[in-house]
């Protein structure tokens, strides 16, 4: 298998309330115009939103459940303060901010907040990179 995520797939409780956060909330780019499901490019990788039934039952699995799913999505700026600017324009779009910027235990600066349908998004400046 060659090193490269293509897609990213959120499994949201509500299609239209979701591409409305992402779309008009974040201003991400929307690549489609489909009603089924939502395409935003990401700099080389694709941010899906489809409905949380649909996603579970093309896998085979139950869809409910909740909680902590184990990982997180990430968002690399170019410094501290564009980390509070991007993490205030999440919580302006109906996101919920999970922990403010602040100095991390690896030498960056980074904060999470969390979208509509409880996916963890982390917003960091990473000086190392």
């Amino acid at each position: 298998m060659k090193p490269h995520i293509t897609i990213v797939t959120l499994g949201v409780e509500d299609l239209q309330r979701a591409i409305n956060f992402y779309q008009n909330g974040l201003g991400l780019p929307r690549t489609d115009e489909s009603d089924s499901i939502a395409f935003f490019e990401m700099g080389g990788t694709l941010l899906a939103l489809y409905p949380r039934e649909k996603l579970a039952e093309d896998i085979t699995i139950p869809s409910n459940g909740s909680g902590f799913q184990g990982f997180t999505l990430a968002h690399n700026v170019g410094s501290p303060e564009e980390v509070d600017s991007t993490l205030a324009e999440a919580v302006a779009a109906g996101a919920e901010l999970v922990k403010p910027g602040q100095d991390a235990f690896w030498g960056g600066y980074s904060g999470y907040f969390k979208d509509p349908d409880g996916f963890y998004w982390e917003v960091a400046h990473n000086p190392f990179l």
